[in-house]
């Protein structure tokens, strides 16, 4: 099965696709992550996908669809992925549906954590990454903690892009080109609506149920 995971920026989706991940051995695909690594690469290109992000603005639709199409088209992937960041926009998602299609693939299933401004801010500046093995954890809500991180604390980090004016641009960008995602998921009976307010073993627990009650 393949699985996207919507949401404000910050609204938990890379934990719960850490978490989901590992409990159903899906491989998960994060944009942000992916356009990380692009930038890592010091190329002209990798110039222009950062000053995009650091303003946080989406990077245009024909760059991420590139970066998803190479893992959809990996064999070892075959309807196993996750997706954390993707699709962000309408034209996104039509697009994904087009991929999933060209590799003989579907989406199973859509979920939408929902949370408030006044929340995600708390929690992203509270957010700390690890740049060893890249989980996610917040000083706030899901501190790092010997039984949940083997790595020692010092590669725990702030993102760059973590600052109030980026956080409040995303949430301009998201109402503006996100949003219409949810209607186009719902009218093709995919969309979960699940609170993302409440204790992060409780989310994935009700998204576990939700795909286990569809699955059977």
């Amino acid at each position: 099965m393949n699985i996207i995971l919507l949401g404000l920026p910050g609204s938990g989706k890379g934990t719960q696709g850490n978490i989901l991940s590992k409990v159903f051995n899906l491989y998960k695909v994060s944009t942000g992550d992916l356009l990380r690594d692009e930038i890592k690469k010091k190329s002209t290109l990798s110039n222009k996908i950062k000053t995009l992000i650091d303003k946080g603005l989406l990077v245009p639709d024909d760059i991420i669809n590139n970066l998803v199409e190479n893992i959809l088209s990996n064999k070892n992937y075959y309807n196993r992925l996750i997706f954390d960041g993707y699709p962000r926009t309408l034209n996104q998602a039509k697009h994904l549906d087009v991929l999933v299609k060209k590799y003989n693939q579907k989406v199973s299933f859509v979920f939408n954590l929902i949370v408030n401004k006044d929340f995600i801010i708390k929690r992203f500046f509270g957010r700390q990454v690890c740049s060893k093995c890249g989980l996610i954890f917040n000083e706030f809500y899901y501190p790092s903690t010997n039984e949940n991180h083997q790595c020692d604390p010092k590669f725990l980090q702030k993102r760059s892009d973590d600052n109030e004016k980026t956080v409040r641009n995303r949430f301009d960008t998201h109402s503006k080109e996100t949003s219409p995602i949810l209607n186009y998921y719902r009218n093709q009976n995919l969309l979960h609506e699940v609170d993302g307010l409440v204790d992060i073993s409780l989310i994935s627990k009700e998204i576990r149920q939700i795909i286990h009650s569809l699955e059977t």
